[in-house]
């Protein structure tokens, strides 16, 4: 189980939103290079990042942070990004500055042309965000609701040949009110390709929740709120995850 930490950006800070809420952003730094190297130094094996300002523009706004993140790791972890990703020359611009797996949301669903298209010009560093309440995916930055079942959606993109999905509880987001394990659970099983949980991490007791259902598909989760207010430590999340993995812990 791979414990990825969120580094969410508006206007250039590190923030966390509540249910995606743009107007309810806790900054946590204005130094993203610095954050990044953080927790790098924490033990990250990949940094999970989200253009904010991107995902409700519709195209990247924060590329000066993106790029100062990038600096500060230097290329030791995959980094991940998603928010505002619209067109194949996005995508092929951030592979080229060193960003490993570029991750389609709201274009995933409203334009699954262009998803099967990115799948076939960069095979291997395409990922898909599913953001759902309920079963059913939203879009928009989570504005609006659509009538697709997660799932059905996830079985789509899979063969189109999407390396994994990041699964989102909206619902649960920014919320420290636990994983929904049942959700993720029912979605990871569905796909051969691996599942991100994502949304409502609070505890150490939600990452051995995680771990317990990892050879169902579910291979890491992304950490935001937790992990910026201390109620759940990197290190110590990733070495007992490691330990439940029977991995001995990294010196």
């Amino acid at each position: 189980m791979l414990l990825i930490p969120a580094i969410d950006l508006k206007d250039g800070q590190c923030v966390r939103l509540k249910q995606g809420e743009m107007n309810d952003a806790t900054v946590f730094s204005e130094d993203p290079g610095a954050m990044a190297a953080h927790w790098l130094e924490q033990g990250a094996r990949r940094l999970h990042l989200v253009d904010l300002n991107g995902a409700f523009a519709g195209k990247p706004k924060n590329e000066a942070a993106v790029k100062s993140i990038l600096k500060a790791i230097d290329g030791r972890i995959p980094v991940q990004i998603g928010g505002g990703i619209r067109d194949l020359d996005t995508i092929e611009r951030y592979l080229d500055d060193g960003i490993d797996y570029v991750i389609i949301g709201t274009a995933a669903v409203k334009n699954p042309g262009f998803l099967h298209d990115a799948c076939g010009a960069f095979g291997g560093h395409i990922m898909v965000g599913l953001d759902a309440k309920d079963g059913k995916v939203a879009t928009d930055g989570w504005s609006k609701l659509t009538g697709h079942e997660v799932v059905d959606l996830a079985k789509k993109f899979e063969d189109y040949g999407v390396e994994g999905v990041i699964y989102t509880d909206i619902g649960r987001d920014g919320m420290l009110s636990g994983v929904n394990i049942e959700a993720t659970v029912k979605l990871a099983r569905a796909l051969k390709i691996p599942v991100i949980a994502s949304g409502g991490v609070a505890s150490v007791t939600d990452i051995e929740a995680l771990c317990a259902v990892e050879d169902d598909g579910v291979e890491a989760v992304i950490c935001g709120r937790s992990i910026y207010t201390g109620s759940l430590d990197l290190k110590a999340g990733q070495a007992r995850a490691d330990e439940l993995r029977g991995e001995k812990p990294a010196a």
